[in-house]
């Protein structure tokens, strides 16, 4: 009778150890299942560590970006857009992490749980039309060329497309050069700027100041400041201007960009206030394209405590704040946009070679990233900048809004990064924009042009 128990025992532990082995390897197939199919020596996936059974890649106009041809991965018969839509699109060995080929290779293959990659095999691949427009991409990457590195990036800030994302140095990805690894021309040619560089963000950031007085200090629009070149907090380091600009107003401090007015107005607000508006507009959060893609991470240092100067060069954007370009698109969307920020997107339809609509999974939100009154506020403010500061007839027709930047690196003024970000109010062409260009010197020298072309390109098409 005891044996007879004992082997029941036995047989109970062994059918809990099946079944709990049937159950772990169930739940690493669902989870897991994925990885194991697109493992790079997997010969129907990858030839020679390289993708080449994925589905067809299009931009909005229905341009082919990539498609397996006879077994290989081809892409645009043009070299500029080739280029110019690299980042966007990626390379097929995954080094560029958040390009399309890399994010959504398995649904570009048809992968799934119950048929694995059956449909690959039977040439049933799913295709992927994107929101970015390769001409205007090609426009921004022509703009760009005369500069070490850069990136330009344009939203529809009503739907959240992306319809331009550019970042530079590119390389030809049907004729991948070489000497990439080696050659200084290529250096950085991998990372996509517009959504995981970090920068210093310069006179950008008093975007940032502006709305936490706007929302902190009741009079701050009928207050003058007194600028003699410099301003001097009484301790530490004197911050410098760029210009001795007299007594101005709150609005001419922001058009003129100096840095005496805000660095009194930084040390006013104080670093709690300032930490918490850049925390509120996203300054230090990743922004999310397609619900798959993430940018970098912002930083932003300031705490109780600090001291007067160094919270007075962080409100003018030259303390130890990095933010990503795509960050502050989407903080001058929302202006734009009744102080509304909507979900980026890059992919404006997939399908299966049958044309059957297939579900990504992205759900457009909205949030509210400033007060509308707020918001109407700073539009004016940025549309003061560029009819006196700018100039209109330097962006002819567009009704821009925008701020300029010229992040110091060092003491060398060519190493300066330039910045110009904004937007176009109006209703028919409703586009945000930023311009960043590594060693750029001016920006609104410099990035400013660039932004007018690659503007201008997208009225006139």
């Amino acid at each position: 009778m005891k044996m007879i128990t004992r082997r029941g025992l036995f047989l109970l532990i062994l059918v809990i150890a099946f079944l709990g082995g049937l159950g772990f390897l169930t739940y690493s197939f669902i989870t897991e299942g994925h990885d194991w199919a697109m493992q790079p020596y997997n010969s129907k996936v990858y030839y020679n560590g390289e993708l080449v059974g994925a589905g067809k890649i299009t931009d909005c106009n229905g341009r082919s970006l990539a498609e397996t041809v006879d077994g290989r991965r081809e892409y645009n018969d043009s070299e500029t857009t080739r280029k110019s839509t690299l980042h966007v699109v990626g390379d097929t060995k995954g080094f560029i992490s958040t390009g399309i080929q890399n994010v959504y290779e398995s649904k570009l293959t048809g992968y799934n749980a119950l048929t694995g990659i059956y449909s690959l095999t039977n040439g049933k691949t799913n295709d992927m039309e994107l929101t970015i427009d390769a001409d205007i991409c090609d426009v921004a990457y022509n703009a760009l060329s005369d500069y070490k590195a850069g990136c330009v990036g344009v939203v529809n800030y009503k739907t959240g497309d992306i319809v331009c994302a550019v970042s530079t140095p590119s390389y030809d990805v049907q004729n991948k050069p070489n000497d990439i690894d080696t050659n200084k021309r290529y250096e950085g040619a991998y990372i996509n700027r517009f959504l995981t560089g970090l920068y210093t963000p310069g006179s950008t950031f008093k975007i940032v100041t502006s709305i936490c007085a706007l929302e902190n200090i009741p009079d701050i629009q009928q207050r003058t400041f007194v600028c003699e070149g410099e301003y001097d907090p009484g301790k530490g380091t004197p911050i410098e201007c760029n210009a001795y600009h007299g007594k101005i107003t709150f609005e001419q401090a922001l058009a003129k960009s100096c840095n005496s007015a805000f660095a009194q107005i930084a040390i006013e607000l104080g670093p709690e206030k300032l930490a918490k508006t850049a925390q509120q507009l996203g300054i230090t959060s990743p922004v999310y394209v397609s619900g798959d893609i993430s940018s970098s991470t912002g930083r932003f240092f300031l705490e109780q405590g600090d001291a007067d100067d160094y919270v007075g060069w962080t409100g003018i954007g030259q303390g130890d704040t990095l933010v990503s370009p795509i960050a502050m698109l989407r903080l001058v969307s929302a202006v734009a946009n009744d102080g509304k920020t909507v979900s980026y997107n890059l992919v404006n339809s997939f399908a299966n070679k049958a044309g059957k609509a297939l579900d990504l999974g992205f759900t457009r939100r909205e949030t509210q990233l400033i007060s509308s009154q707020t918001a109407s506020t700073m539009k004016t403010l940025l549309r003061n900048n560029v009819k006196e500061q700018y100039g209109d007839y330097n962006f002819d027709g567009l009704n821009l809004c925008a701020k300029s930047g010229t992040a110091q690196i060092d003491s060398n003024t060519n190493h300066n990064t330039a910045w110009f970000v904004g937007f176009m109010d109006d209703d028919k062409n409703p586009y945000a924009f930023v311009v960043l260009v590594e060693y750029g010197g001016s920006g609104s020298q410099n990035a400013g042009p660039i932004a007018n072309k690659v503007l201008q390109a997208i009225v006139n098409k």
